[in-house]
């Protein structure tokens, strides 16, 4: 008899559960189930089970339920899997209630120092991952999730950006290239993700390709939100190719890279000094100022090396990049303490900012600040940092009315 299985039942599944569904010829359903939580809400699991079978219109079958403390999302998004499976065809989607915490936007500018990537298929990560404060959350369907549950991360994925309130951080999804891409894309596009991270990117018709398919699910939805993009770099050619990449599509907000792809793909390993991606991330930052993106740095792997960690963006910042990712929450603070300008840096951004400020008051062609005229570019670099101290809580957000 076939089954439909989806999530774990491993030693050590927390925030999750394991769905079996087997169909039978009569009897109607029977549901067998353990829960270390069945005398709180074991009622609960049975009414989602019961309430999934309804919409899929399945009236016998034996289901087995092992539950670790998963959220109804989550039974639900297991559930939607285990039917699936059981029966390829079915589309119907059992979808959780949208929350009112997760339907807040997002600014084309707005700071991306952080970025934490959490495993597309392991809610436990997910749930608290706000409570951190990243600038972003990256929901990972592709290096994270192993091939044989591509089609169970999906499926929690879109649950997990109608329920999980991240607490403003920019709600990000890294989708999988090829055919599983344009899937991923109709089932997240929906549900109010921001940004769409594109791996592994080698072209800007990768890019336009990706926009293509979002613009099109747009429509079909009539979703209002914009979708943003932020292409990643991962191989050689990606990096040649880096302002076509960057300048391929209006939605695309920053550009990125990925050293662990691009030094296996260039025959090397990466080193701590990072002498052999040199080139290749000044060429991402050159790339993304050219298209008037944000340059975004790779993660930085060793999560015990804290010392490490604040010389790696310290080195990314002074290469022009704005933003790192990050692979665990202890990282993010000190990654935002480094990217925070230094009191000397902001005084004077803030005066020229002022000086700049007052002069267009003025009608003023030219800005001088004491006996040094200030050129454009020098205006953009201190209004960057002004907005850089603004975000890290260096510079008050009310700091022209204390003047």
């Amino acid at each position: 008899m076939p089954k439909g299985i989806g999530g774990r039942r491993d030693e050590g599944v927390r925030s999750d559960c394991y769905i079996a569904v087997e169909p039978g010829d009569s009897g109607g359903i029977d549901i067998a189930m353990k829960s270390k939580v069945e005398a709180m809400y074991g009622a609960s699991i049975i009414d989602i089970v019961k309430r999934g079978l309804e919409l899929y219109g399945i009236e016998n079958a034996a289901v087995e339920v092992e539950d670790q403390g998963a959220l109804p999302f989550t039974i639900m998004a297991r559930l939607e899997t285990a039917v699936k499976r059981l029966n390829p065809s079915e589309t119907r989607e059992f979808l959780p209630e949208m929350q009112p915490e997760c339907l807040y936007g997002t600014e084309r500018g707005r700071m991306r120092r952080s970025r934490l990537y959490l495993p597309g298929n392991e809610t436990r990560f997910m749930i608290n991952a706000g409570l951190h404060g990243p600038d972003g959350v990256i929901l990972d369907l592709e290096d994270s999730v192993h091939p044989s549950e591509k089609d169970a991360a999906r499926i929690l994925v879109r649950n997990a950006l109608r329920q999980i309130d991240f607490f403003g951080a920019e709600r990000m999804v890294r989708i999988n290239q090829g055919e599983l891409a344009f899937r991923d894309l109709e089932s997240i596009v929906p549900h109010n993700v921001h940004i769409v991270l594109i791996p592994k990117c080698e072209t800007g018709d990768q890019v336009r390709a990706i926009d293509e398919k979002i613009q099109a699910i747009r429509k079909e939805h009539r979703i209002e939100n914009e979708v943003f993009l932020m292409p990643i770099v991962e191989s050689s050619l990606g990096a040649i190719n880096a302002y076509d990449i960057a300048s391929a599509s209006p939605n695309n907000v920053a550009l990125t890279i990925g050293l662990e792809d691009y030094t296996a793909d260039i025959g090397t390993r990466r080193t701590p000094e990072g002498r052999e991606s040199f080139w290749a991330r000044t060429a991402v930052v050159n790339a993304a100022r050219g298209a008037g993106l944000q340059p975004i740095d790779t993660v930085f792997s060793d999560v015990s090396d804290t010392e490490g960690l604040r010389k790696s963006v310290l080195e990314a910042k002074s290469l022009g990049f704005d933003g790192k990712g990050c692979i665990h929450p202890r990282q993010i603070k000190i990654i935002h303490e480094a990217f925070a300008p230094e009191e000397a840096e902001v005084e004077r951004a803030r005066r020229i900012v002022l000086a700049f400020e007052e002069a267009e008051k003025k009608g003023l062609g030219v800005v001088s600040l004491g006996s040094k005229m200030i050129d454009p570019p020098v205006v953009k670099r201190a209004l960057h940092t002004v907005d850089m101290a603004v975000a890290t809580g260096v510079l008050n957000a009310d700091w022209r009315d204390s003047e």
